[in-house]
């Protein structure tokens, strides 16, 4: 139930769609007064919500940073890489269909090669209201053509959110691996809400994000005008982001 209710929290939360309403809400409206008012309301939204330097700037201080590889003092036993970066609703299913979140994948496996994590630990069921693949199934797979030897792997494939993950993981290394012995990698702009939640599970792991949405500050006319509908998509970002350690808090997850 908790699953259900936060993803259509989730979805109903997206900048877009309360743009949208509030505009819809100004042509029905009968009252002239707060038809106007409601029509400013939601373009000055729709404008500051697609301006790319207001939207990199908050997901700049959102974000938690990169690691360079260089700064890893340390050998680890495990990779905790969590799923997240395929999409389900394509055929032919022969094969698997990564979105733009695939640098989970590629940097867990240039840790891997480079030798500083011994072993990959891929955490994630399905994700969707409606889809049953397991993501980490087809990471399974892909991972081995990779190069990654199949003893290096393994799979917990029944959580469908971060927190399950979490605990999920928990129960798997509990007795084998320390946390100190454990590296959590995932996207920096969800690398808040995970480290709470593996922290609360009882796994306080170092961290290693990878995949941001954020870059480098400039001040080109482009950046400052021009409106850019990737910066739409970070404001949806961050508002899952938001409402999901909103509602984990809430339910106890963090």
């Amino acid at each position: 139930m908790f699953f259900i209710l936060s993803k259509t929290v989730g979805y109903l939360a997206r900048p877009l769609v309360v743009i949208i309403l509030v505009f819809i809400t100004a042509l029905v409206i009968r009252n002239k007064v707060w038809k106007r008012r409601l029509f400013i309301m939601a373009m000055a939204s729709l404008l500051f919500c697609s301006n790319e330097f207001v939207s990199n700037e908050v997901m700049r201080v959102w974000e938690l940073p990169p690691t360079p590889f260089s700064e890893i003092k340390k050998k680890y036993e495990i990779g905790v890489l969590l799923t997240g970066v395929t999409k389900t609703n394509f055929s032919p299913k022969d094969r698997v269909y990564f979105q733009r979140s695939s640098d989970r994948v590629i940097h867990t496996l240039q840790l891997y090669k480079l030798g500083h994590i011994n072993k990959i630990l891929i955490s994630g069921g399905s994700g969707t209201l409606l889809e049953n693949t397991k993501e980490a199934d087809e990471l399974y797979v892909v991972l081995q053509m990779m190069g990654v030897h199949k003893e290096d792997l393994l799979i917990e494939n029944q959580s469908n959110n971060t927190y399950q993950s979490a605990v999920a993981v928990k129960k798997m290394i509990d007795g084998i691996y320390t946390s100190e012995e454990c590296l959590l990698i995932t996207s920096g702009y969800h690398m808040r809400r995970s480290r709470a939640c593996f922290k609360k599970a009882g796994l306080d792991m170092d961290t290693f994000s990878v995949d941001f949405l954020s870059n480098e500050r400039v001040f080109t006319p482009d950046v400052l005008i021009i409106p850019k509908v990737e910066s739409i998509f970070t404001w949806q970002v961050l508002t899952k982001e938001w409402v999901g350690m909103l509602s984990y808090k809430v339910a106890g997850y963090i």
